[in-house]
Parts: structure tokens; C-alpha cells; sequence
């Protein structure tokens, strides 16, 4: 099966593309999406769609995963990023995907082990994990293919029970 992880940000929004073979997990595509501040919202926005769409036409992924909202002190900003996911839930409904969402915490925790863990650690663990010669080129590419991995290593019972990872 084949996962576009999504970490999503109206500045910069990391994409990740992670095949899962029996218990092994592949890196097909990283990297980030970024548009310009200064731009109309909603020309940002369309530019994200269509990076996703882009995407989900290149790879074919079995299933798009998302990561959550975290809401911290600034609305603004939580406001803007759940546009971001937005589009890319879109782009995914467009194409009779399924989208599967997951907490920073819930991330952090399948593949470093902790809820708590620091960005420096999710991008060494996934290098790790993927087999990378090189760390993912920034910390939105980096928690995006932490996305698909935590994904990736769901179990089928909890997916067919719809327990967890959901929009």
C-alpha cells in the first residue's frame, strides 16, 4: 500500500509518500510545498490543492494521512493550516480517498516512541526508519513522512474498526 502523508501549513506544507510491503516501509517522495506570503489566500490555497492533487496522480497512495490540528496559543495560524488541511482533504475526497488523521502526539509516539518527542528526533528516527541516506530536507517533510508511517503501522484490526486516525 502506498501513503501520502500530509503536514500541513498554509506557508509550507510538508508531503510525504511512504510504500508499506509487509513490515517493510519505503520512501518514494518527500518534500515541501511552499507559497508566498504577500499572495491571496485563496490563490495559497489552490496552489496547495493542486500540489496534492499532483501528488495523489504520481503516486496513487491507497490512502491520504493527515496530521491534526494543533491548536497552541495562535488562532490565526490554526486557522489558516486547517484551510491547508482542507484542500488537501479535497483533493483526496475528489479522488474517492480515504483520509485518516492523527495527533502530533499520536505521530511523535509511533515513531519515536514518545508523545513528547523533539523535531530533531522525529527527523532522525525517520531516516531511521525509511532507511534514508540523508535526514528529509525540512522538518514539514520530515513530519510528513512521519504521518505515513504512523499510518503505515496501524494495525489492520484497529483500521477496520475505525479506531483512531480519523478525520
Amino acid at each position: 500500500m502506498i501513503i501520502l502523508g500530509i503536514d500541513p501549513g498554509l506557508a509550507s506544507t510538508g508531503y510525504g509518500v511512504v510504500a508499506h510491503s509487509g513490515a517493510r516501509l519505503v520512501a518514494l517522495d518527500g518534500g515541501v510545498v511552499e507559497t508566498r506570503a504577500g499572495v491571496a489566500q485563496e490563490l495559497r490555497l489552490a496552489e496547495i490543492h493542486n500540489a496534492v492533487e499532483a501528488l495523489i496522480e504520481e503516486h496513487d497512495p491507497g490512502a491520504i494521512a493527515l496530521e491534526q490540528l494543533y491548536f497552541g496559543h495562535n488562532a490565526r495560524t490554526a486557522f489558516a493550516v486547517g484551510q491547508a488541511r482542507g484542500v488537501a482533504m479535497l483533493a483526496a475526497g475528489q479522488r474517492g480517498l480515504r483520509c485518516f488523521s492523527y495527533t502530533p502526539q499520536q505521530v511523535k509516539s509511533a515513531v519515536c516512541g514518545s508523545g513528547s518527542a523533539q523535531k530533531d528526533q522525529v527527523a532522525r528516527m525517520v531516516r531511521a526508519l525509511l532507511g534514508l541516506a540523508e535526514p528529509p530536507a525540512s522538518d514539514h517533510a520530515a513530519d510528513a513522512l512521519a504521518v505515513a508511517i504512523c499510518h503505515a503501522n496501524r494495525t489492520p484490526l484497529e483500521l477496520a474498526l475505525g479506531v483512531g486516525g480519523q478525520p
